[in-house]
């Protein structure tokens, strides 16, 4: 049975594996072609950002535009997009142009794991949901490392390495647009506040803020932190790797430790870890590379599943028609924290502070530890955490729920924003009834 659906969704499969290469490959692309056209540190931190703001606003904005026009003719559309983009910033160099472009990949890149997720959720039933997205986010782990290889031996001052990342998005079009799959439908689920789910669960909150904002200056800043120290292309390419193999090879281990033990000791654990790897970090050069490439690759290992760590917490104190709900909130605030992660330590290196990049990831790292055991001393152990199943998540948490419940709450708010709108405009109808009354009287 597995082996049929697993057939059956190769196509998916294939495509969003070519473009977790994309990814992988564009963002230290960026990064080091920005370097070499002396950007500045706290420019290239922007436009890095500009990705997250992107792909936040692809998470909230595209889903109503998807189900208006289908999940096929919007896969499309959008990988068109996200080639586009990439190609104009090789033809186009300017940091307000790339800012802009770097938007729409953001945005276009969200939209089409919205497609994907969806698609595998649809397909998969309760026995095997699991296994499929397991499968799923190994080859999207997978993705990323192969593009950060590619990615070592085309030059980033050419355009080759644009050409490269273009085709591979045009490729992944092929598998998809072929597809016989019907396309997903979408379920009724109930909102969460923000500000409610805080005071439920206000680990959850603050891990997806402050991860997110580490995963944002690690992709973003890192190359080019990699090149200051004296790392080649090639052995940037190798530093950005290991760090996702490392957190590619510990998420089902941490994942299966979290399930048997209280989770929020495992976070304050890799937590721990992660800012000793930081620190540790911090104090290499490029002269030992290959303890380099060990010790980042242990970083990854610590760090890359927290944010999976503190989703499966917060669902372990929600009714299930919550989750879907709480996921979107979550969502919104890790992209808040990428947006301000990147530019927040290309700040500190523009000012010439380059040995704070670990440092201020140590720090953070070091927050969530601290918070993680602060919240054992305030609370129980969840009774069903031994039910409630750790799932890892790769660069977007969405599925068909959870896209109708963003749409659903972008719809609400603009229906309270109208009734609001028309009480206040009730309000002066009376007030000047009111005085013309006064006046004739």
């Amino acid at each position: 049975m597995l082996k049929q659906q697993l057939r059956a969704i190769s196509s998916l499969l294939t495509s969003i594996t070519m473009i977790g290469i994309c990814v992988g490959m564009t963002s230290t692309l960026l990064s080091l072609r920005a370097t070499i056209e002396n950007f500045g540190t706290l420019t290239t931190g922007v436009i890095m950002s500009a990705y997250f703001i992107g792909f936040l606003f692809g998470t909230t904005r595209a889903p109503k535009d998807i189900r208006r026009v289908g999940y096929i003719r919007a896969f499309g559309g959008l990988a068109a997009l996200a080639a586009a983009s990439i190609l104009i910033q090789a033809i186009w160099i300017d940091p307000t142009v790339w800012f802009v472009m770097r938007f729409l990949t953001g945005f276009a890149i969200s939209a089409i794991f919205v497609i994907v997720e969806s698609w595998l959720n649809t397909m998969a039933d309760n026995k095997n949901r699991g296994t499929l997205l397991s499968v799923y986010l190994v080859l999207i782990y997978g993705g990323l490392v192969a593009g950060q290889l590619i990615l070592g031996v085309a030059d980033p001052a050419g355009f080759m390495a644009f050409a490269i990342v273009a085709l591979l998005i045009n490729l992944a079009l092929i598998p998809i647009l072929i597809s016989v799959t019907v396309e997903p439908t979408t379920h009724e689920s109930k909102k969460v506040p923000i500000r409610s789910l805080f005071k439920l669960v206000p680990l959850g909150i603050v891990n997806a803020f402050i991860m997110q904002a580490c995963y944002a200056m690690f992709y973003g800043i890192g190359p080019m932190y990699a090149t200051y120290i004296g790392l080649s292309v090639a052995q940037v390419s190798l530093f950005m790797a290991s760090f996702i193999l490392g957190g590619m090879l510990a998420q089902a281990p941490i994942g299966l430790l979290s399930d048997r033990f209280d989770r929020r000791i495992i976070m304050a654990v890799c937590a721990g870890l992660g800012s000793v790897m930081a620190l540790v970090l911090a104090q290499l050069g490029a002269s030992v590379a290959w303890l380099i490439y060990l010790c980042v690759g242990l970083f990854g290992a610590c760090v890359l599943p927290l944010y999976s760590l503190g989703m499966a917490h917060t669902n372990d104190y929600l009714e299930k028609d919550q989750m879907v709900g709480a996921t979107g909130a979550i969502i919104k605030i890790g992209g808040v924290g990428s947006i301000i992660g990147a530019p927040a330590v290309a700040a500190l290196m523009q000012f010439g502070a380059v040995d704070f990049f670990f440092l201020l990831i140590m720090a953070l790292t070091a927050v969530v530890c601290l918070y993680s055991l602060y919240r054992v001393t305030r609370r129980a152990k969840a009774d069903d955490q031994l039910t409630s199943s750790y799932a890892m998540l790769g660069p977007s948490q969405t599925s068909d729920e959870l896209l109708t419940t963003l749409v659903d709450e972008h719809e609400y708010q603009v229906e309270l924003a109208e009734r609001e709108a028309e009480e206040e405009g009730d309000e002066d109808d009376e007030k000047e009834a009111s005085d013309e009354i006064k006046e004739r009287s």
